[in-house]
């Protein structure tokens, strides 16, 4: 009884990651790592957990993946010689250097997202799966960083993370391993890149701010413009239309003018048609004549007159 609790709290321990502490320039680092799993002892009657795969050699030779659940070995002749976990799995990509197709270097981890599909394949195609992969999208991480610029490091990360899931899934399958995603954590640059692109994200903000400034004061001359524009168009329509209505207003009296004349001249018209009339009208112009005449002789004017200027009755007969 003792010995079956001392061999559960083995299993227990063993399948709890531990944490070092490891140094790295001049900061200090957790790192987790995690074990292999434990191989069970056989005592005839197997329990697998779930999300497990137990890989059984009989006399030192692959002969079954055990389903989880209840199973049965045939003690001495088989032996649990790997126990593969199918859940996923969270492994950490170290800090490593990469250059850029600008030669740029720079400092760059990760964390990949991985799952055992293949237990067979995982036991006995690679001899430690999860270094294995480690170092596979480290190399991967590496090459596709040297076909792009830095510039296009930030701007195309997620294209990043897919172009480099896509080139692990096509090496890890021999090895039973798919990887699901692959992020990456953390990018530094080297102190005078970082200098450099501060002062051009400082540029870029002037140069927009300068833009902008510009577009203004564009805007405002135009708007100015625009309103002088539209200003002068309605004074020179106001100004038009003040002279139809002037030019309306004087053809409407001279009309009346006219109109008043014709009538007077019609009324004197038929006046003179009467048996007085002659003599009213050689009335009016006598006295209209001699009217002119008295104001002649008020100016100092030079005049040129007839010879007969004073002789009314003959004027007035013409």
């Amino acid at each position: 009884m003792l010995s079956r609790h001392f061999l559960n709290t083995c299993k227990t321990l063993l399948r709890q990651p531990m944490i070092f502490d490891t140094i790295q320039g001049n900061s200090i680092r957790s790192v987790t790592v995690r074990h292999r799993s434990y191989t069970p002892i056989n005592t005839i009657v197997m329990f697998v957990p779930q999300q497990e795969a137990w890989v059984v050699e009989r006399m030192g030779k692959f002969h079954r993946i055990l389903e989880p659940g209840l199973n049965v070995l045939i003690p001495i002749v088989d032996r649990v010689k790997y126990v593969q976990s199918l859940k996923e799995i969270a492994v950490d990509i170290p800090k490593q250097s990469a250059i850029t197709s600008d030669n740029v270097t720079l400092n760059i981890d990760g964390v990949l997202y991985l799952r055992i599909v293949d237990a067979y394949l995982a036991s006995y195609g690679v001899e430690d799966p999860e270094f294995a992969i480690t170092q596979l999208a480290q190399t991967t991480m590496r090459s596709e960083l040297g076909k792009i610029s830095l510039d296009k490091v930030f701007r195309e990360r997620e294209n990043l993370n897919v172009s480099i899931v896509d080139s692990i899934n096509k090496a890890s399958e021999a090895w039973g391993m798919t990887c699901l995603r692959y992020e990456i954590r953390d990018i530094k640059l080297p102190p005078r890149v970082q200098e450099a692109m501060q002062m051009q994200v400082e540029a870029e903000r002037k140069k927009r701010a300068a833009i902008l400034e510009s577009e203004g004061v564009r805007e405002a001359d135009i708007n100015v413009a625009e309103g002088k524009r539209k200003s002068r168009i309605l004074a020179s329509e106001a100004e038009r239309q003040e002279q139809i209505n002037k030019a309306a207003g004087e053809a409407a009296a001279i009309l009346a003018v006219a109109e008043a004349r014709a009538g007077g001249l019609k009324l004197v018209a038929e006046a003179l048609k009467k048996d007085l009339g002659p003599n009213a009208a050689s009335l009016s112009i006598a006295e209209q004549y001699v009217s002119a005449f008295d104001k002649l002789a008020r100016t100092n004017n030079t005049l040129i007159l007839p010879s007969n200027a004073g002789d009314v009755s003959n004027l007035v007969s013409q």
